[in-house]
């Protein structure tokens, strides 16, 4: 039988996992509270083996992290982790694991691609990946809707917006100029950074996540890959490449004691 991997991404208000068959997505979960009762019934139903943990946000309960790796061979994704890129970031410790998460799952489903990675969350993350798997490094901007509380809370008459789909480029009220400065500011903002580097490397595919991809996809004028999924496919990326190190490392290990018995035989 197959090995179950499952990615656990702790965020600060909700906890997400994703059960894996190999490189297949089988199921995904959403949880905004949760007992250790709750994970080992997941994991025993999908008989899952290896597991990767990925916390932005609160670390695990000491007695829970024991439990999971007393059952499981956990990994704990920190700056320390083995990666199946290069990163180049020159402080990989203070690089969120979400953000190196999301270029890894580029890594898997567009090797041998340059990409721009976009993650479309409270900030907009923009992420550089080149074609041979070297993460050189991103940029952090204010998100949609901190945008525009920003022009709210920092001006005395600007009002508060919803954002909403654009339908003019040209704003002909405040709520929607503001709107569109937002909107349409942020999809130029990902145009220019995907025409400035398609100059300096060619062709460049940018991939959207974040709670905001779909919107953003519907504003962008050239073609954009959405991947919801792309922090869960990277973490099982990780965690794959690192069992993969386990394993080869035991059989050398197995080797070596084989040798060495085999002489003092």
């Amino acid at each position: 039988p197959r090995t179950m991997n499952l990615t656990i991404d702790i965020g600060n208000t909700r906890t997400k996992l994703a059960i894996f068959d190999g490189d297949n997505l089988v199921e995904r979960h959403f949880w905004e509270e949760w007992a250790i009762e709750d994970l080992l019934q997941l994991t025993t139903n999908h008989k899952v083996r290896n597991v990767i943990l990925c916390s932005v946000g609160q670390h695990l309960d000491e007695e829970v992290e024991m439990l999971i790796k007393a059952k499981y061979r956990l990994i704990q994704l920190d700056s320390e982790t083995p990666l199946p890129i290069k990163n180049a970031y020159k402080t990989p410790q203070t690089l969120g694991k979400d953000r190196i998460a999301a270029v890894v799952g580029a890594f898997a489903l567009y090797p041998g691609e340059n990409c721009l990675v976009v993650d479309a969350g409270s900030c907009i993350t923009y992420e550089w990946l080149t074609a041979d798997g070297i993460y050189l490094g991103g940029n952090i901007a204010p998100g949609l809707r901190m945008r525009l509380r920003a022009m709210h809370e920092f001006t005395a008459r600007l009002p508060e917006v919803t954002l909403h789909t654009v339908h003019n480029w040209i704003g002909d009220s405040t709520q929607s100029a503001m709107n569109n400065g937002v909107t349409v500011g942020t999809t130029l903002e990902i145009e220019g950074y995907r025409r400035h580097w398609e100059k300096e490397w060619g062709q460049l595919r940018v991939v959207l996540t974040g709670g905001d991809a779909d919107f953003l996809t519907q504003t962008m004028q050239s073609e954009v890959a959405n991947e919801p999924n792309l922090v869960f496919i990277g973490l099982n990326k990780i965690l794959n490449h690192n069992v993969e190190y386990f394993v080869q490392s035991n059989l050398v290990f197995i080797g070596l004691n084989k040798i060495l018995n085999h002489n003092v035989e």
